[in-house]
């Protein structure tokens, strides 16, 4: 059987995941999968089910993250310690930026600074994304909603929300239609 995680544990691998990533809950994928798989505190399959799950609720994604994986390691108080652990120190972050920052925005070394950590935050988002494509082992028709959001969203400028809307729409009219009894097929047909 496995040694339970403590709850201190649980607040300094988040801690040390929310002080790190930059650019927030996409970013932290790979970081949450590196620190907790790597301890075997959950598996693959748990966690493709903690990003499913993190993206369906409303919400910030990194604090749903903390929430979802906090719950699977220790329940409610895992919940807390986690998501206090990834927003405490990001919070602490841009406290002190605010404070600080107003100083040296126009610096020319601080405005090359963010210039490069930008590839870093694109290859924190491809990484994770990269990773999940691998896992999901989708079929031909995934790729196609796929290729066919990413071009109503980047060169049609259509609303996420409405493709969400669709897809969900679609994903239960044929849940529907394949559950049918078949006595709803012999009416049909009369």
């Amino acid at each position: 059987m496995k040694k339970q995680v403590s709850l201190w544990e649980i607040f300094l691998i988040f801690g040390k995941i929310g002080a790190f990533t930059i650019g927030g809950g996409i970013p932290m994928i790979a970081a949450i999968k590196s620190e907790l798989v790597k301890r075997e505190w959950l598996n693959d399959e748990d966690f493709l089910e903690i990003i499913a799950l993190a993206q369906a609720a409303p919400g910030l994604f990194a604090a749903n993250i903390s929430i979802l994986t906090g719950h699977k390691l220790r329940g409610t108080a895992g919940s807390v310690v986690a998501t206090i652990g990834s927003c405490l120190p990001p919070f602490l972050i841009i406290l002190l930026i605010a404070i600080f920052f107003t100083g040296f925005k126009d610096n020319e070394y601080v405005i090359k600074a963010f210039k490069g950590i930008r590839p870093v935050v694109v290859a924190l988002i491809g990484v994770p994304m990269y990773d999940m494509i691998k896992a999901t082992k989708m079929r031909w028709w995934s790729w196609i909603i796929v290729i066919s959001s990413m071009v109503l969203v980047c060169f049609l400028e259509v609303s996420p929300i409405y493709i969400l809307i669709c897809v969900i729409v679609a994903a239960l009219a044929i849940s529907w239609w394949r559950n049918r009894k078949p006595n709803d097929i012999k009416e049909e047909e009369k």
